[in-house]
């Protein structure tokens, strides 16, 4: 299906109006609502005076909309999460929706911490109308130091989460499900390099994996999910040359919109963004998007080139 031309998208895509953190985003269409959601992590970075990292700490998880297909966003809310105390940390949030309920798999630390030592959990919870969650369950991985999942089906009908394992150098593991409830560890998935937030999607007939490795988004692909094949060069590496958008692309999502995909990324607020007016002007995160084009076999993106997008809602929804 060739997908529409679509509106251009905005520069920088969304920005979080109440701490300025917007980062680790998911989209997914509202099945009632008829527009598109992002679900995305929202540091803490204008809030002075916090120890060490506890401004990436004691998140909550925020939600923007868009009524133009992906083009623009206007900030929803907070999810409603009921799981844990007041002061645990969530991050990270990918959603998968069966046609009638909607799966969160999400990443909880147990409190607001100045540093990065915490045990960390990936927690599943279901929603009817994607601002409200409950019934989370933690999933039984490889290990207490488990963050970042993404999940989508295989064509065998069964699903397949990947996530971060930083008992082991922070390794790409993953695990396996009949129905989203149950799952199974299956061991470690990419083993190269170390990376986190993992994004796994199906595009031009080949599956594909993008890690954010801190130099850049690595990129991977597979014709079955089972053995992954790493690209020489990773993308979003470099700077942009636009305003809000000259440092590394990180941890992004990807939508596949007909026989077009669309990659959502994050991007501090440091370097040649700078804001000398704000106090810690290089916390401050917000979320960009381009096109992903296909080239000689490798995945490549512009920055710099306007997006136009229309993502089309999923069929049948």
């Amino acid at each position: 299906m060739k997908a529409q031309q679509g509106k251009i998208a905005a520069k920088p895509l969304f920005r979080d109006p109440v701490h300025d953190g917007a980062a680790d985003s998911v989209l997914v269409w509202n099945r009632a609502e008829k527009r598109w959601f992002m679900l995305y992590t929202n540091r803490r970075a204008n809030v002075p005076d916090l120890p060490g990292v506890a401004w990436v700490h004691g998140t909550r998880i925020g939600i923007a909309e868009s009524i133009d297909n992906g083009a623009s966003w206007k900030y929803r809310g907070v999810a409603d999460i009921d799981y844990g105390k007041p002061d645990y940390s969530l991050w990270a949030p990918d959603v998968i929706d069966d046609g009638k309920v909607y799966h969160m798999f999400l990443s909880v630390v147990p409190g607001t911490f100045p540093d990065w030592n915490a045990p960390r959990d990936i927690v599943h919870l279901t929603s009817t109308d994607l601002l409200h969650w409950s019934h989370g369950v933690k999933l039984p991985l490889a290990s207490d130091r488990v963050i970042d999942a993404t999940v989508i089906r295989l064509k065998n009908g069964q699903w397949r989460l990947w996530y971060k394992n930083e008992r082991d150098k922070s390794h790409i593991y993953y695990a396996d499900s009949p129905d989203l409830n149950q799952w199974n560890p299956g061991g470690v998935a990419v083993d190269d390099r170390a990376g986190e937030g993992a994004k796994v999607f199906l595009w031009q007939g080949r599956y594909w994996m993008i890690t954010d490795m801190w130099k850049g988004i690595a990129v991977y692909s597979s014709p079955d999910t089972n053995k992954w094949t790493a690209q020489a060069e990773p993308i979003l590496r470099d700077g942009g040359k636009l305003p809000t958008d000259r440092e590394k692309g990180q941890h992004a999502d990807v939508v596949v919109s007909g026989d077009r995909a669309y990659i959502i990324y994050f991007t501090h607020q440091s370097g040649a963004d700078a804001d000398p007016s704000v106090p810690n002007s290089g916390r401050h995160t917000l979320l960009q998007m381009a096109e992903l084009k296909l080239k000689d076999g490798q995945l490549t993106c512009d920055r710099d080139e306007p997006v136009h997008v229309w993502l089309a809602p999923p069929a049948g929804r």
